[in-house]
């Protein structure tokens, strides 16, 4: 799309916002910007000006009274700790010694926000309002070590990432769902089960191709879940035709969507189906919005970037026979922990290759040094590390791509809870559970446990 499209679109969308009455000028402002922004490139945005306050006004839920509330994204609640303690952060980045005192100071409007989200030349819409300005809120504030994080490791996986998105020709913008997704943590595992980058739960991920097993989880690879990810949300927007709809069926599954779609009387706008999406949807696209913006805006909120040290040059070779992490390293002289980092799919550090061939990734100088000395490799401790009587349980064990891999989770049964709820609550299917606990009925009672995998 050309330009200048852009940047009628984005006029368009902020003037309908207004009008219907979505977004709500506060009182006693003129709309002017008091503050200079520097260095933005914006645009004059009508109908009058963009309002200081934005907020957006949903009604009850239900006669219960529910007022709408939503979820903050899980990974924007999540402890920045293990991250900023992982190999990715310990080896390939370091932090700047750079000046970010004073930002306690920094100062902004409502209105900077808005005209800053609307100088970006995106796909999707990004208007400013109550939910949005939260969670740009906690990125400045309480979760600017994370942003530093998410910053530095982005140098490793979006050029992948947006090669990916070029290739399918999709907007640009979706490279920073796995920030709220995962914050880049290509290893993160979430409280209902999803994981990688891009937080696939098990069904959704066997659906796209990636395999789940005791020794190989493909969420976790970088490439092959980016791939399958950028593909199931074109064919959501496939689905819905608009891409704020797409992402927040990526979140909560189609169905939920349809779901809301209908129980608001057809509404095809995600803030007017908004009420009826699970709380969680609900921060999902303000969480997308806050993430764009905080991934372009960073300096002017004073976060320092971590920096990349030493490019990490990698390559692949491929494996035809099983072959552990160990024997690498040991032959090699490489970092086991850096082996593990480069292949997250390898969930046992053991690659099962008599089954299929496996890629496997390496630091340059380690591949030459794996082709130096292949067979020395293979056969260093093979007896130890693969025992003739556990090898065809392995290889068995290898090529299942089933229900039963994954962490099992024992769910008690509350009052008033259906399978189809828990189902919806853990995104997998009734029959599934149904299959896991022999039931031959949907009956269950309060109380009781049932097995769920993911």
């Amino acid at each position: 799309m050309h330009k200048t499209t852009y940047k009628i679109l984005l006029i368009l969308s902020a003037a309908t916002f207004l009008s219907c009455g979505i977004l709500k000028n506060s009182s006693g402002n003129d709309g002017t910007e008091n503050s200079d922004i520097s260095g933005l490139q914006t645009q004059k945005v009508t109908p009058t000006q963009i309002a200081t306050d934005f907020k957006f006004e949903v009604g009850p839920v239900s006669n219960e009274g529910d007022t709408c509330s939503f979820d903050i994204p899980e990974s924007m609640t999540a402890n920045t700790d293990s991250l900023l303690s992982s190999w990715q952060a310990r080896t390939l980045l370091r932090k700047l010694d750079c000046n970010t005192t004073g930002w306690e100071n920094i100062r902004m409007t409502d209105t900077m926000y808005a005209k800053r989200l609307g100088s970006m030349l995106t796909v999707v819409r990004m208007p400013y309002n109550s939910m949005v300005s939260s969670c740009i809120d906690r990125y400045t504030k309480k979760n600017r070590s994370q942003v530093s994080y998410m910053l530095g490791i982005s140098e490793f996986y979006m050029p992948m990432i947006e090669e990916e998105i070029d290739r399918m020709g999709l907007p640009h913008e979706l490279k920073y769902l796995p920030i709220i997704e995962s914050a880049m943590n290509p290893k993160a595992k979430s409280r209902m089960g999803a994981k990688g980058l891009w937080q696939f739960m098990f069904t959704t991920g066997k659906q796209y191709g990636l395999k789940s097993n005791n020794y190989i989880d493909e969420r976790f690879d970088p490439l092959k879940s980016t791939r399958a990810a950028l593909t199931y949300l074109k064919d959501l927007y496939g689905m819905f035709g608009n891409w704020e709809l797409a992402i927040a069926a990526y979140n909560c599954g189609p169905g939920n969507v349809n779901k809301a779609i209908k129980r608001s009387g057809g509404k095809t706008d995600f803030w007017k189906i908004y009420r009826w999406l699970p709380k969680e949807t609900r921060g999902y696209l303000p969480g997308f919005i806050a993430a764009n913006y905080i991934m372009t805006f960073y300096e002017d909120h004073g976060i320092c970037p971590m920096e990349p040290n030493i490019p990490v040059a990698t390559d692949t070779i491929h494996i035809n026979k099983n072959l552990h992490f160990k024997q690498i390293a040991d032959v090699c002289g490489a970092d086991i922990e850096e082996i593990r980092a480069l292949n997250p799919q390898f969930i046992k550090d053991v690659i099962p290759g008599e089954n299929e061939t496996y890629v496997l990734r390496l630091r340059n100088e380690m591949i030459t040094r794996f082709v130096e000395n292949e067979d020395s490799i293979y056969e260093h401790n093979a007896e130890v590390h693969f025992p003739q009587a556990n090898v065809e349980k392995m290889l068995k064990e290898a090529k299942k791509n089933d229900d039963g891999a994954g962490n099992l989770i024992r769910h008690k049964i509350k009052n008033g809870e259906t399978l189809g709820k828990i189902a919806i609550k853990y995104r997998v299917t009734v029959k599934q559970i149904m299959r896991w606990n022999n039931m031959r009925n949907t009956k269950i009672r309060a109380g009781k446990y049932l097995k769920i995998y993911k």
